[in-house]
């Protein structure tokens, strides 16, 4: 059955994972608050198919996590994926970063809202219901003690991601359920690509970008006089 290696960049997680028919077989991540991508990507994606004795050729498909998140993290994951296909001439799938960090959570009931940090008291935001289906696609908003109110009001509500900490200095309703320290991780791509590797849901490794959702603005230095 295939096998499909995995790369999460999107955030301060550097993720690899290699996964058979849906199963994830093992991880490897540097799971702290310091980017080390362009460092340990590369190691950790050699490392990863040594210790299962997997040669580069026998890997099906290479499975990216697109966004949201950090412009420079998904650069890197994205090139280091990219490259992968173009040598081994196999498709590249995609996963929504914040679909696989939902994956994290096991409810029967409520919803799921996966949340990255943006900047302030922004953040990346998806709401999913209890099968990770969307209900609300993804938005940058800025939080208020009135944020998801409407889920809220409904059920229990799961929040995860690194936009946990502000979100829970600002939301105080009954119903609202922290997840801490949890980014989003190559463990749950597996799954999520499988079932698009066997639709043959691919993107165009030349065109493909990931998805920033917002413009990435470089800052000019001030200058020194």
């Amino acid at each position: 059955m295939a096998l499909i290696l995995s790369i999460e960049t999107a955030t301060t997680n550097c993720s690899v994972s290699l996964s058979k028919a849906g199963e994830t077989l093992a991880v490897i991540e540097d799971y702290n608050k310091g980017f080390s991508h362009a460092e340990r990507l590369h190691s950790f994606i050699e490392t990863i198919l040594n210790e299962n004795a997997v040669a580069a050729s026998q890997i099906a498909a290479v499975a990216i996590s697109k966004g949201p998140g950090s412009y420079t993290g998904l650069r890197i994951g994205v090139s280091a994926a990219k490259g992968l296909c173009f040598a081994l001439n196999i498709p590249l799938i995609s996963v929504s970063t914040l679909e696989a960090l939902a994956h994290q959570v096991k409810t029967q009931e409520g919803f799921i809202i996966s949340m990255l940090d943006a900047r302030r008291m922004e953040v990346y935001a998806e709401v999913y219901n209890a099968n990770y289906q969307s209900v609300r696609g993804i938005k940058a908003e800025v939080l208020d003690a009135n944020s998801y109110k409407e889920f809220l009001d409904k059920s229990p509500v799961h929040f995860i991601g690194n936009g946990v900490e502000k979100t829970k200095a600002c939301i105080r309703h009954k119903n609202a359920v922290f997840i801490e320290n949890k980014l989003p991780s190559a463990n749950e791509m597996g799954a999520i690509a499988f079932n698009k590797y066997k639709k043959s849901d691919f993107e165009d490794v030349a065109y493909f970008e990931p998805y920033y959702l917002k413009d990435f603005v470089a800052i000019k230095p001030k200058s020194i006089l």
